[in-house]
């Protein structure tokens, strides 16, 4: 038999149980779904999440009193003293001359901004700030100037907004010199941040700036924490700036010999392999439950498989009566497996890639395709077709074609 022959009689085989077949591909596809579905998900948030994460500058670590990413010890962090704005000065001192940057950082998040008429939604955000926000948190000046240390030192009423401001409150106009009420309170602008986009799922345009002196005057110093970002003046003085931090800040925050630390350090590369972490975990997760799904519908294959060898008992004795050989039962039947685990696959390929980017579009990350899992879940498919299908095509090819005729 020619082996076009064969695959016609495979497929005309499947065709004529479209039912039974379809539902045998579906344990397959369920399986090939959540993983593929997973990881591509996974792959889209986890590279917005990466850019996200890298706000800090170049040789930039940061300190602040509780981790970014939190584990079941939350009100462990959150009972330890905040960093005030006084520790914060008095470590800048301690560290001035091993470092180019001390930036100092305190938030007010979900606020709205009001000039002429406009009202933006309340998802802004207003950092307090000094003059080393742009180095130290990869921002750039658009428009204006950046915040400099007079507006500091006198608390001036100034401001530095984000384009997501800009553009929802003055359209085509300059707000450079307008007046701006954001949370209340009433600034100057005078400058604007260039576009940096959006990051872990959120957008880095909506945050503005204040000088941090005039903003613990505005919002008042209670309950507030202040972040501060050291940069190093190079890479390779990188490791000694930052174990002369971590003393100055124990000095700064009066710790003794035998206290523990009650402030967190990170910087872009921890908080990158925290997440790939995290990623890695779901990532095991979805493939353990991904490989029982498979191994349930490998069965599945093998029952139908089985029940079709069944069936076609009498028509594997007249074909063998007739010349056809051992092989060409064996390759019909295992390709009739392969088929159904492959196809189910595919679809459960393209489902995945549409539902993880699908989730990805709604939080507004970036799509992805898993090239590298959607190549293992071919390979993983044909396995279980050939694995799972050699037994029912085994005790086919085996079987006597006098004993088959007689079948009934």
């Amino acid at each position: 038999m020619k082996r076009s022959d064969i695959f016609h009689m495979a497929m005309g085989s499947l065709g004529a149980n479209k039912l039974r077949s379809a539902l045998t591909m579906l344990g397959i596809t369920i399986g090939v779904f959540s993983v593929i579905g997973v990881m591509t998900a996974v792959s889209a948030i986890q590279g917005s999440i990466e850019d996200g994460l890298s706000f800090l500058g170049s040789n930039i670590f940061q300190f602040a009193k509780e981790p970014v990413m939190q584990n079941s010890n939350n009100q462990e962090f959150r009972n330890r003293p905040n960093v005030t704005y006084e520790q914060a000065t008095y470590f800048a001192k301690l560290i001035e001359s091993k470092t180019t940057v001390v930036c100092f950082k305190v938030f007010n998040r979900g606020v709205a901004a009001v000039a002429n008429g406009r009202k933006t939604n309340p998802n802004q955000e207003v950092v307090g700030t000094n003059e080393y926000f742009l180095e130290a948190n990869s921002y750039a000046i658009g428009e204006g100037r950046n915040i400099n240390a007079g507006d500091v030192e006198l608390a001036r009423p100034v401001i530095v907004i984000g384009d997501d401001v800009k553009r929802k409150l003055f359209s085509n106009r300059s707000p450079l010199n307008q007046n701006v009420r954001v949370a209340g309170k009433n600034y100057t602008i005078v400058g604007v941040f260039a576009v940096k986009g959006s990051g872990f799922g959120g957008s880095s345009d909506s945050l503005s700036a204040i000088p941090i002196t005039r903003f613990l005057s505005d919002y008042g110093r209670k309950g507030r924490t202040v972040n501060i970002a050291v940069q190093s003046r190079s890479q390779q003085s990188y490791d000694s700036t930052l174990g002369f931090a971590i003393g100055a800040m124990r000095k700064a925050r009066g710790l003794q010999m035998e206290d523990p630390n009650d402030f967190d350090i990170y910087s872009n590369d921890s908080l990158t392999a925290a997440f790939t972490q995290i990623a890695g975990t779901i990532r095991i997760g979805a493939l353990v439950i991904s490989l029982i799904a498979l191994l349930a519908a490998g069965v599945g294959i093998m029952n139908i498989m089985l029940v079709s060898v069944t069936e076609r008992t009498k028509e594997i004795g007249v074909r063998k009566s007739i010349g056809a050989r051992k092989d060409h039962i064996l390759g019909q039947f295992l390709l009739e497996s392969v088929f159904i685990s492959e196809l189910g696959g595919i679809a459960g390929i393209i489902l995945g890639v549409l539902g993880g980017n699908g989730l990805a579009m709604f939080l507004g990350v970036d799509l992805v395709f898993p090239w590298g899992w959607a190549l293992t879940g071919i390979i993983v498919c044909s396995a279980i077709g050939i694995g799972f299908g050699m037994y029912p095509a085994h005790k086919a090819a085996s079987l006597n074609p006098v004993e088959a005729l007689r079948f009934e």
